[in-house]
Parts: structure tokens; sequence; C-alpha cells
């Protein structure tokens, strides 16, 4: 019936019988929105949304949440996967037409620049990964994170948090213009997610020059005092006073044969993976795989 609906509304809409089926399906297609149930064989409607929004190369897909549960937990739970639009069955066509195009005007809108960086985000890391696979010569992506930067945020506050943001950008540029190449790309993800794309041979020593270089972004935000002692006092999400370490960056360095590429999305899985990984190890961790 849903397809039907947006087919006549002029979409090209695909069916997957399930979650695996529709993860796989985005490697091989990447589609510009999901409509996905809360309930499907195998994985849920939110299992599989939480794993499209972790995957750096697919977490812009907007994600619409079908569901006969209208419970507000239900829908709190859909939001926190990263769903961004939820409609209770049953629906009136036209409000599920309604809010598709909603969407879809919505990432049409925020472009593909980052508005706190500057960086090129998005489509545009996409582009530049395809690309650089094209050429078949073996490159590296290096994706780079905050460690402890919620607390941070929450702690400082979002106006400090997206200077910090903002800051790193220019960080992470100023890096690969000492120790990169001419040809290198930096791109902002989202978020405290960056990612870098340059040699196997620069790989390595971009992401130290970045931890290095963030050190000084890092005191600007917290101070003299706060960066000596290494750590700043903060709320953890059970609403407690604690000590947090001073953010540092972790990254995931993949270096890519084009002789064994996929997808952009498969890449995106296996660089998501190892940021976890990586972040898993503490912070300040540079994780190395070939892939």
């Amino acid at each position: 019936m849903v397809r039907e609906i947006l087919a006549s509304a002029g979409h090209d809409v695909h069916l997957a019988p399930d979650g695996a089926s529709a993860l796989a399906a985005i490697q091989a297609r990447e589609p510009e929105l999901m409509v996905l149930d809360l309930v499907m064989p195998g994985m849920s409607g939110i299992e599989v949304c939480r794993a499209v929004k972790l995957n750096p190369f697919t977490a812009r897909i907007p994600v619409l949440m079908l569901t006969a549960r209208g419970d507000v937990e239900h829908k709190v739970e859909a939001f926190e996967a990263g769903a961004d639009d939820y409609l209770a069955k049953p629906f009136d066509p036209r409000e599920l037409r309604a809010r598709i195009v909603a969407l879809l005007r919505l990432v049409r809108r925020e472009g593909d620049r980052n508005p706190t960086s500057g960086l090129p985000g998005g489509q545009a890391i996409e582009d530049e990964i395809a690309r650089r696979a094209k050429l078949r010569e073996r490159f590296a992506i290096c994706y780079i994170d905050l460690d402890n930067f919620k607390p941070f945020a929450d702690t400082f506050g979002f106006t400090i948090a997206d200077v910090v943001i903002r800051d790193m950008g220019h960080a992470i540029r100023n890096a690969v213009d000492v120790v990169g190449s001419h040809e290198d790309f930096v791109g902002h993800i989202g978020g405290d997610d960056f990612i870098v794309v340059t040699t196997e041979q620069h790989a390595e020593a971009v992401a130290r020059e970045c931890a290095v270089r963030f050190v000084e972004v890092a005191g600007r935000a917290v101070g003299e005092e706060a960066l000596r002692r290494g750590h700043f006092m903060g709320i953890d999400r059970e609403g407690r006073a604690r000590e947090f370490p001073i953010a540092r960056l972790s990254t995931a360095i993949l270096f890519v044969d084009p002789d064994r590429w996929i997808s952009v999305s498969h890449i995106g899985s296996l660089a998501a993976e190892m940021k976890r990984r990586a972040k898993q190890r503490g912070p300040g961790t540079i994780l190395v795989q070939a892939v």
C-alpha cells in the first residue's frame, strides 16, 4: 500500500522484506529516504535505523518510522535511534506523502557544506571517496572523532562547543597543509566527526598532527588550568558531577585497496566499526587497518 501511494506521487520505490535486506540494499544503491516499519522480521526498525545512522556515509539518509504503536515510549525510542520523523498507523495517505516531501525538502535545503566548520560534507565526501577508488590507486581514509565531547558540550554549553568544532576543522586543515599533500581532502561528516582522504604514506602523520593541534583548541576552550590538570568537572548521564578527561582525538585509519572495493557505504560501515574499537581502547587512540 505504501509503495502504491508513493509511486503514484512520482517516487521511485523499492521494497525490502526485512531489515537485513534493507541494509544490504543500501550498500548497493543509496536511497534518498527510508520508510521503516517498527516491527520487522530479524531486525526491528529501531535496529535498522540505528545501523543506518551509525554509518557516517549513510547517516544523512532521512528515516520515517511507521508503526501501529503510537505510545510515547516507542516514539522516543525511534527518535533516540536517529529517526527523523514518525507516523502512527492508520494514517491518511495525504499525510504520508506530505511528510516525505517535507523530509526530502529539508535534506536538500541543508546543502552539502557544514555551517559550523565550513567544510564539505555528505555527498561531497562520498564523491571524493568514489573518485579515489576509480583512480585504481591505493589511498587512506582518516576518520577523526572527539572523545568525551558530549559531557564537554553539556558542561560548557553549545556555543563553546560550536567554537571547538569550528576550530577543530581549522586545525585539521592546517595539519593536512603541514604534513599532508595538496591533493588531500578534508570533510566534516557532522557533529564531532571529521574525515581526511589522503595517501597511505601521509595518513598516520596527519592523524598525529591533528591530535597535537587539537590540544591547543581544547586549551582555549577549557582554560590553561584545566588543561594542566588534564580534566574538567562535568555532569554525566545520570546527572552526577564527576571529572572528565580533556577531549582528545581518536582516529580510525583505513588503507583502501581499490581492487577490493565494494561501495562507499561498505567503507562507511568499516569506518564506524573501527572508530568504535578505537574509542574502546581509550582517548587518543589511532587504529589502522587495511581494507
